[in-house]
């Protein structure tokens, strides 16, 4: 139940041709606190409640749990979450053995298409694509969570 993933900015929309699925995602925060986020998400048809905890200190690796709930359930929680609903279209790209999830923002922080990669180990070598950018594992403002609170849009 270890997390363990990378995050880069994406300097290119090149990656649209190449993913083999896309989604849109809408998302909100029970818990927005660090040591323990409570996230519900829709995603397509199928919803999901996820509890993350504190990031190590590189930033890579974190405790999640994660549960599929009804669309219904995730309707009414959504209603309950905290100031900002996530709202984001996820593209997903198989890059040799591994699959990047690449997410475009939409709303308010419109402009941030953002990539993750999930990752066995911390230690783990990939292949990085052409389109991918700065690497921001361990940059918190671009945790999700951080981002339904301080939209992108709002940045200096």
């Amino acid at each position: 139940m270890i997390e363990i993933e990378r995050k880069f900015l994406v300097t290119s929309e090149a990656f649209k041709k190449e993913a083999f699925t896309q989604n849109r995602i809408k998302q909100g925060y029970l818990s927005s606190v660090p040591q323990r986020t409570v996230r519900v998400r829709t995603k397509g048809d199928r919803a999901f409640m996820t509890v993350k905890g504190v990031s190590n200190s590189s930033g890579m690796s974190r405790f999640e749990w994660e549960k599929e709930i009804s669309i219904d359930e995730a309707t009414k929680l959504l209603e309950l979450c905290e100031k900002g609903i996530i709202d984001k279209t996820r593209f997903e790209v198989k890059v040799d053995n591994h699959t990047f999830e690449i997410d475009e923002f939409h709303g308010e922080n419109e402009g941030l298409i953002m990539a993750e990669i999930e990752l066995t180990s911390e230690n783990e070598n990939f292949e990085k694509p052409y389109w991918l950018g700065q690497e921001v594992t361990n940059d918190k403002r671009y945790y999700n969570s951080y981002l339904s609170a301080n939209p992108y849009k709002t940045w200096g």
